[in-house]
């Protein structure tokens, strides 16, 4: 009866978001482990490479809203499927580029532009699936396997591309992150349907699982088996007038500011400021992401435990505030200790905190937002990624002339920020749209 429970298309599904969540962030963190033989090949340095770093977050985030739209007017697979080709020509083209071509930063500037405009798609459009076939019940763990594969494709890039980079030289690992790339989102179009009613193979059990668990949530989707109309109309006055989206924009940039410390400078901190060598600093830069990869698990999973127990409040926001309360101190502590192994393992003590509260920022999207939450997730989002574009290239420029220390106390200021935040979000409370209003006024 148990392995029948787990045997579920929507499982499968959600997995392979977990890996394509894993090749997403192999192609944006493999620059940051490639960037000092790039720094070097190209002539840039650390305030340059800042500047590379942020054209991807600035595409990323510039076509968020954009994004959201499509995943929710197309449906999941077809755009995820798009976006994941685009990641991989933007990243064949990084490895083509001659060495002594003129202008190699402006190109590289725009390339990781474009990279960040097609990665743009993933989030908004796994949010979509998620509205359309989790069960509101399961929605913390599902959100919280998917962006696992934040913290497991970060933490199997030190370790794997400084191996390749080593034997091979820095464009061997952009080639293999393309093909990577290129084989994971073929198997997204083969395997995956945007509704659980388009699915070949679906059993009438999962189906009528899946429709009773979205009946369960703030804001369900009407199933729907027609593929041309399986676009969801988007409540754009009642996302816009809705008073805690900014309060979850500003979290999330929160968030953001501080997760791409790790992705963007945390290899080149312990190499340059702690002083170990690039095998020990990819061994080292390996434990932020393992962290992640366990404590997002872990997070989405106590987001529905204490959700089904005490309400969305406390399993959504209350979990999300501790946990970024939880991470700006082991991000002053970390950065304090004079021992580089033990400042190591308590930065990546913050990590983990930090994605303690990674589900329900996308949880609670669906949780308000319902077949709208494409777009309410891509602007939520948008947040985030603003606040990663500052610290790629903020974070070096506050380095260089006040400390790492500070860098990360600004990083811990803004995490309580985040958790304030939280606390006046209400994932209880639906967007009410204009057909709701028009059903009230007609019941009465």
């Amino acid at each position: 009866m148990m392995l029948e429970r787990w045997i579920r298309v929507r499982y499968f599904l959600a997995f392979w978001l977990f890996v394509l969540s894993g090749v997403a962030f192999l192609d944006r963190t493999n620059i940051s482990i490639a960037g000092l033989q790039i720094s070097n090949e190209y002539g840039l340095g650390n305030q340059r490479l800042g500047w590379i770093f942020s054209a991807f977050l600035i595409g990323y985030a510039g076509f968020q809203l954009p994004a959201g739209w499509l995943a929710a007017r197309f449906g999941p697979r077809r755009v995820l499927t798009l976006g994941v080709m685009s990641w991989g020509v933007a990243t064949v083209l990084t490895a083509l580029l001659p060495t002594k071509i003129p202008y190699a930063v402006v190109l590289l500037i725009g390339i990781r532009f474009v990279l960040g405009a097609g990665e743009s798609v993933i989030y908004p459009a796994a949010n979509q699936f998620v509205a359309r076939w989790v069960p509101v019940q399961e929605r913390g763990f599902i959100n919280g396997l998917i962006f696992a594969g934040v913290g497991a494709g970060s933490g199997l890039t030190p370790p794997m591309l400084t191996w390749l980079i080593t034997h091979h030289g820095w464009r061997a690992a952009f080639w293999f992150s393309a093909i990577v790339g290129f084989i994971v989102g073929a198997v997204w179009w083969q395997f995956s349907r945007d509704t659980p009613e388009e699915y070949p193979s679906m059993s009438a059990g999962e189906l009528i699982e899946i429709r009773d668990g979205l009946s369960l949530g703030t804001a369900p989707i009407p199933p729907t088996s027609d593929t041309k109309n399986s676009g969801t109309k988007i409540s754009w006055r009642a996302i816009f007038h809705r008073r805690d989206l900014p309060a979850l924009m500003i979290g999330y940039f929160s968030f953001g500011y501080v997760a791409w410390i790790f992705f963007s400078w945390f290899f080149l901190y312990m190499a340059q400021v702690r002083g170990f060598d690039l095998k020990s600093s990819a061994r080292y830069a390996m434990l932020p992401f393992l962290s992640m990869t366990f404590f997002c698990l872990l997070g989405g999973m106590l987001s529905d435990r204490l959700t089904a127990k005490y309400g969305l409040r406390v399993g959504r926001c209350g979990l999300a505030s501790v946990a970024l309360v939880l991470t700006a101190i082991f991000l002053v502590l970390g950065s304090q200790v004079h021992s580089p192994q033990l400042a190591g393992f308590i930065l990546a003590g913050g990590a983990g905190a930090l994605y303690l509260s990674q589900s329900s920022f996308w949880s609670v999207s669906v949780d308000i937002a319902g077949g709208s939450s494409g777009v309410f997730s891509s602007l939520v989002n948008t947040g985030g990624q603003i606040g990663g574009a500052v610290t790629a290239s903020l974070t070096p420029w506050v380095a260089q002339r006040y400390g790492w220390t500070t860098s990360f106390a600004i990083a811990s200021f803004l995490a309580i920020v985040g958790a304030i935040c939280w606390m006046t979000v209400h994932p209880e409370l639906p967007l009410v749209t204009e057909s709701d209003v028009e059903e009230r006024s007609f019941a009465r």
